[in-house]
């Protein structure tokens, strides 16, 4: 826009064509068709940031943090928007349990293995995922819940050996799982996905390799109950 002066006054002068669609371009939003625009980070919900402020109380009631540390936090703890302006604010405090209790730092090793013969074997709750993994399964089970795991690496990889028996992993959105180098005798190695499962960047990719004789390999989101849907839980 323009601007003269007449009589000593400032007279604005209008724009241009091209100084109009220059300013009218939504320069906020990200192009369809530029494939190198990043990703946009998913918006966090209230019961995430509801997760985060009481950490902040715990860690203050340990002495961690001074009230005018944890009044600063909670504030932006209520106005952050993005899991990344969250987790900024609990980088240097512990995590905690459910009940408040502080955990210590979780390290996930490079590789571990699982064998069950005729029984079960579940890895569940924050359990850290380790970046190579042995499972053999007989008659058994095996379940990998992911829901709530600390994933420390990009991925995760699984050699397989599956009998009768069955393994399962329970996956979230953002974990993708990939089954095509299993070699299938008589059963099945398959990956569900959720319900109206809307798309989401990848934060760990799980390659499975390895055989299924007459069991299976599945990969699926937490399936709900009747009653767990009626009292809240998924498995």
């Amino acid at each position: 826009m323009g601007r003269s002066f007449l009589d000593g006054r400032p007279v604005v002068l209008p724009r241009s064509a091209a100084e109009l669609a220059r300013a009218t371009e939504p320069h906020n939003l990200l192009s369809m068709n530029d494939t190198n625009a990043p990703v946009p980070e998913i918006r966090v919900s209230h019961a995430d940031r509801d997760r985060i402020a009481e950490q902040l109380r715990v860690a203050a009631g340990d002495g961690r943090l001074t009230m005018e540390e944890l009044d600063e936090r909670l504030e932006h703890a209520l106005n952050a928007r993005t899991g990344t302006e969250l987790a900024r604010l609990v980088t240097d405090l512990p995590a905690t349990t459910d009940t408040g209790a502080a955990l210590m730092p979780v390290t996930a090793k490079e590789h571990t293995s699982v064998e069950v013969s005729s029984g079960s074997a579940v890895r569940g709750g924050s359990w850290a995922v380790p970046r190579s993994m042995d499972v053999k399964v007989g008659s058994g089970s095996v379940k990998l819940d992911l829901t709530q795991a600390v994933i420390s690496a990009p991925l995760f990889t699984i050699q397989a050996e599956v009998r009768s028996g069955s393994l399962t992993v329970i996956t979230r959105p953002g974990i993708e799982v990939v089954v095509d180098e299993v070699s299938v005798n008589s059963g099945s190695a398959k990956v569900r996905h959720g319900k109206d499962e809307q798309p989401v960047p990848t934060v760990l990719r799980v390659e499975i390799s390895g055989s299924v004789r007459s069991g299976s390999i599945v990969a699926r989101p937490p399936r709900r109950s009747f009653w767990k849907w009626l009292f809240g839980g998924s498995d």
